[in-house]
């Protein structure tokens, strides 16, 4: 049966939208909504060949939504390219009727299916193709360049099989399409999850040009009650080259100055509204006074870290935490129910999640914004400065503007909720311990200079990322192990690894408190400074799953990834 709560909301939205001019924004059409049947994969319709941007200081509008049916969602996406006004090349997905970064919404146990269109056009002479398989390792083509894609159903507990949640050897090149079929396991947590490109040596280029989305397994409102009936908003980070600079400013120091201001190593957008050195105008959010909100935060950035805060007048404002990179928080620990954390700020790596909820601006507050604030990435690391991403508008105009009528509420609780997927994994449970760090090599110097990263299991010789590589690690399904991450470079690195969750426990060889264990799948080791013990995490792994074959883990700072950061692990089946 269609989903009541959906249907209703979509045609509350329309009728607003009939009375209320601009209600919702979305490039859908129905206020920020989609039909609640998507496209079918069939449709030959040509998708337009352009990644739409608004401009700076504009709304921060919803992404439009596509919900599942009867247990299945289907969609076709073209991957498509264009080049800004500043010169940038942008990459994004969108429909054949012209929707870019879908929303894509689905429950525990539901099947995605994707057929993907390849629509960038072709690269002639401008890079060696890069072997992505051989033989029986070959998925889709066997090479790829500039011009290929492939999707990575970031944080999704699925299978790395091809035509699913495979990375390492999937390529689609231009004018070629290729069919996804990714099926959630039925204790999936409902949480916030993203899709983008994952091509080496292609990553940080495709989402820096916007190539991603959000996936939203929806249910969070069983596991936490606090959020029913709140109205819900998704905003999305990304990063893109600034227009104005030569390259990325590795230092305060470096790049070009504006009124000695240097400018930071990437620009940032929110929902694709632009926030540009050097004027950094911050997008808008309309919102009626003191209204409570669900906001879910996607972190989509390539290799941009943020540490959120909602401020008003100068004052941190209290947020109650509900998830982190799709699990809610405090969900895992037997009782059945999450645990809502109050915090004054969340850091978010490149290709983290928050989810939270928070209580709008009183009509008397003279400027409420969401910022991030600084972030020390290290002396060798990028300059990440604080900035205000969003103004929080009280006006009429504003909240006209913004079309507030038309921010779906999230449904009431509904149903008991689904297993817990990690319920019960502690130290007691850990089968093997591995200690990884993190590492760099620099080659030459001044404009000649290059990179090699690495992540490595103590004991063996760093190798920058090949398809070819052996796995690095070779585990069992069933396993539980307990892996200490080092970094020891310096400057910052964020710990990711595709199929599972794991669990952190420890920070710098010391046991976290039992309510700041959490399940991640990506999470900050801070960097060296150059004397003293290596900084590090220390992780559950949770192999218990369904998940076998071969995956990868790596630093999601996707330039990092792309120039060797990552490794291949195997998980075998169970004897």
């Amino acid at each position: 049966m269609p989903r009541l709560d959906r249907i209703w909301t979509w045609a509350f939205c329309g009728l607003a939208a009939s009375m209320l001019a601009g209600c919702g924004g979305g490039s859908s059409g129905n206020g920020g909504m989609a039909m609640q049947s998507p496209p079918p994969a069939t449709t030959t319709t040509a998708a337009p060949e352009t990644c739409a941007r608004p401009a700076a200081g504009a709304v921060a509008t919803s992404p439009p939504d596509l919900y599942s049916q009867n247990g299945v969602l289907k969609v076709s996406l073209d991957y498509v390219t264009t080049t800004d006004s500043d010169g940038r090349t942008l990459f994004c997905f969108v429909t054949p009727d012209g929707l870019e970064s879908p929303s894509l919404h689905l429950r525990p146990g539901d099947t995605l299916d994707i057929t993907l269109t390849d629509r960038v056009p072709p690269v002639s002479g401008a890079s060696t193709p890069m072997v992505m398989g051989v033989g029986s390792n070959v998925c889709g083509a066997a090479a790829s360049d500039a011009s290929s894609v492939n999707i990575h159903f970031h944080g999704a507990n699925t299978a790395p099989t091809c035509h699913s949640d495979e990375t390492i050897h999937t390529t689609v090149n231009s004018g070629q399409t290729f069919t996804y079929s990714v099926k959630l396991p039925w204790d999936e947590p409902p949480g916030l999850y993203w899709y983008h490109p994952h091509i080496h040596g292609q990553s940080d280029t495709a989402v820096q040009g916007g190539a991603s989305g959000a996936i939203v397994v929806d249910g969070i409102e069983n596991l936490q009650p606090a959020v029913a009936g709140l109205p819900t908003r998704l905003l999305v980070i990304r990063d893109q080259n600034v227009a104005d600079a030569p390259g990325p400013s590795r230092a305060p120091s470096g790049g070009v100055r504006h009124a000695g201001i240097a400018p930071p190593s990437w620009d940032l957008t929110l929902n694709y509204v632009p926030i540009a050195f050097p004027t950094e105008v911050p997008a808008v959010i309309g919102i009626p006074p003191g209204r409570q909100e669900f906001w879910r935060v996607l972190n989509a950035s390539a290799d941009t870290v943020t540490d959120l805060q909602l401020v008003y007048d100068g004052v941190a404002q209290p947020l109650q935490l509900v998830a982190l990179d799709g699990v809610p928080t405090g969900s895992q620990d037997g009782k059945g129910q999450g645990t809502l954390m109050p915090v004054t700020h969340i850091m978010l790596p490149p290709a983290g999640r928050a989810e939270f909820i928070i209580t709008g601006p009183a009509a008397t507050v003279q400027k409420a914004a969401l910022v991030t604030q600084a972030i020390d990435t290290g002396p060798q690391g990028d300059f990440d400065p604080a900035r205000t991403l969003a103004l929080l508008q009280t006006s009429a105009t504003a909240v006209a503007a913004e079309g507030s009528i038309c921010t779906a509420p999230m449904p009431q609780p509904t149903a008991a909720p689904p297993g817990n997927r990690f319920a019960g994994l502690t130290p007691r449970m850990v089968t093997a311990n591995r200690t990884l760090y993190f590492s760099e090599v620099q080659q030459g110097n001044g404009d000649d200079a290059s990179t090699s990263f690495f992540i490595t299991v103590d004991g063996a010789t760093p190798t920058v990322f090949n398809a070819a590589n052996p796995p690095a690690i070779v585990t069992t399904q069933g396993a539980v192990e307990q892996w200490t991450i080092e970094n020891r470079s310096q400057e910052l690195h964020a710990f990711h690894i595709h199929q599972i969750h794991f669990k952190l426990i420890g920070e710098n060889g010391q046991t976290l408190p039992a309510a700041q264990q959490q399940f991640y799948d990506t999470f900050l080791v801070p960097y060296w400074t150059g004397s003293g013990p290596y900084p590090s995490i220390t992780v559950l792994m949770d192999f218990r799953g369904p998940v076998v074959g071969d995956f990868v883990y790596h630093c999601h700072i996707l330039d990092h990834e792309d120039n060797g950061m990552m490794a291949i692990i195997r998980v075998l089946p169970r004897h």
